[in-house]
C-alpha cells in the first residue's frame, strides 16, 4: 500500500508539474496593417473572436485580414464591431462576410445625416447582411465574451454616464483643453464612433474608433468615467482632430499603439501630446509617418518602414524639390510585405507587445 501511495503521489506531482508548465491563458490582439484604416482582431483565451472594423475595400486589406484570422486559428468571427461607416473602417466588410462566417454585428445605428462620405450603397447591403443578427449599441452595453469585460463607452454621440471600475474621479487633464470648431467637418460620422473599454483581469485597453476631439471631452470631462488603461489605440489614426490631452492624459496609458499610415495620421500635435504624457513607457506604430520625420518612435517599435532611399528622400529632399513619393495612407500602393503588431495579455495585467517585422518583443509587468 505504501508503494501504491508513493506511486500516486509521484503521478500527482507529475500532473501538477505539467500544469505548471502550461502557458497561462492569454488574450491575443492583432493590430492589422490597413495602411491608415483600422482592423483589430481580439481572440479570447477560450478562442472566441471579436473583429473591430475591416479596413479599406479591395484585395489588399481583405487579404491581410483573412490571413490574420486564419493565422490566429479563428474559424468564424463571433462578434463584428463596426466603429462607424467610413470606407477605411468598413471597406472590406461585405467581402469578408463571403469568406469568413460572421455570427453577430455591432454598430452605432444610423450614420450622421450630414456625413458626405458614408456610402449609401454599403448601408443598403449592410442592412440586408445583418438582418436578425445586429445590435445597435448604447453606452453601457456589453459584448458577452467569457473571461472578458467589454463595455461600450461611446456610441452615436452619446457617452457613458456611470463609472467603470477605477473611474469616477475628476479629470485634471481637462484643465485648459478647449473644444474645437467641428462644424466644417465633411465626415461627422467620426464623432458617432462606437467605442469600448475591454478588460481581461487587470489588463485594460480602449478603442474609440475615430471619435473626435469634442466627443472625447464629453466622455472624459469633467469626470473621467473610464479610469486608466494599460494600452491605448490612438483615436483616429493619430490625427490631430482627435487625441486630446483630456483623453490621453486622463487615461494614462503605459503603452500606445498608433494605427497610422505613411501619410495619414501620426501628426505632429498627436506626437506632442503623447510625448508630454507622464508614465508612457513606449509608443508602437504600424507605419513610419512621413508627417513627423525624425520625431517618429524608434524604428524598433515601428511595424512597417520605408526602404532607405525613400526615407532619405523624405528626410532630406533634393534641393529645389519636394520629398520623394512613396506609399500613401489614403489608398496608395500596397506597402509590402505588411507587418502587424501583436499583443498578448494575461489576467494579472502582464502583457507583451511584438513587432512582427523584426520579431522584437517587450513585456510590461502589472502596475503596482
Amino acid at each position: 500500500m505504501r508503494g501504491v501511495l508513493a506511486t500516486v503521489s509521484l503521478l500527482a506531482a507529475g500532473v501538477v508539474g505539467l500544469l505548471a508548465q502550461r502557458p497561462a491563458a492569454e488574450l491575443n490582439i492583432y493590430y492589422i496593417d490597413t495602411e491608415g484604416g483600422q482592423s483589430t482582431l481580439f481572440v479570447s483565451p477560450a478562442g472566441e473572436s471579436l473583429l473591430v472594423d475591416t479596413g479599406n475595400a479591395g484585395e489588399r486589406d481583405l487579404g491581410r485580414i483573412v490571413e490574420t484570422v486564419k493565422g490566429a486559428g479563428v474559424k468564424q468571427i463571433d462578434h463584428m464591431w463596426t466603429t462607424h461607416y467610413h470606407g477605411d473602417h468598413v471597406g472590406s466588410l461585405l467581402a469578408l462576410a463571403k469568406q469568413v462566417p460572421i455570427m453577430h454585428y455591432y454598430d452605432h445605428g444610423k450614420p450622421h445625416p450630414n456625413d458626405r462620405i458614408v456610402s449609401a450603397a454599403f448601408l443598403t447591403s449592410y442592412e440586408e447582411l445583418t438582418q436578425g443578427k445586429r445590435t445597435i449599441v448604447k453606452p453601457g452595453d456589453k459584448v458577452k465574451i467569457a473571461g472578458l469585460d467589454i463595455t461600450a463607452v461611446a456610441s452615436a454621440n452619446q457617452f457613458i454616464r456611470s463609472n467603470l471600475p477605477g473611474g469616477g474621479r475628476a479629470n485634471a487633464a481637462c484643465s485648459g483643453v478647449q473644444k474645437k470648431d467641428e462644424s466644417a467637418y465633411m465626415d461627422p460620422d467620426n464623432g458617432e464612433s462606437a467605442g469600448f473599454v475591454l478588460a481581461y483581469g487587470r489588463f485594460r485597453t480602449v478603442d474609440l474608433g475615430d471619435l473626435t476631439w469634442n466627443g472625447e471631452l464629453e466622455l472624459m470631462c469633467p469626470m473621467n468615467r473610464i479610469g486608466t488603461v494599460d494600452l491605448y489605440l490612438t483615436s483616429h489614426h493619430g490625427l490631430a482632430k482627435s487625441g486630446s490631452p483630456a483623453l490621453v492624459h486622463g487615461l494614462q496609458p503605459r503603452v500606445v499603439v498608433m494605427n497610422n499610415g505613411t501619410r495619414k495620421g501620426g501628426e505632429p500635435d498627436t506626437f506632442r501630446v503623447l510625448h508630454e504624457l507622464s508614465g508612457l513607457e513606449d509608443l508602437w506604430q504600424l507605419h513610419w509617418s512621413y508627417n513627423v520625420g525624425l520625431e517618429n518612435t524608434p524604428a524598433t517599435f515601428v511595424a512597417n518602414i520605408e526602404d532607405n532611399p525613400t526615407l532619405a528622400g523624405v528626410l532630406a529632399p533634393p534641393q529645389g524639390g519636394g520629398a520623394r513619393g512613396g506609399p500613401g495612407g489614403f489608398g496608395g500602393a500596397a506597402h509590402t510585405p505588411a507587418y502587424l503588431i501583436k499583443v498578448s495579455a494575461q489576467q494579472d495585467g502582464t502583457f507583451t507587445v511584438t513587432n512582427t517585422r523584426n520579431s522584437f518583443s517587450k513585456t510590461y509587468r502589472p502596475r503596482q
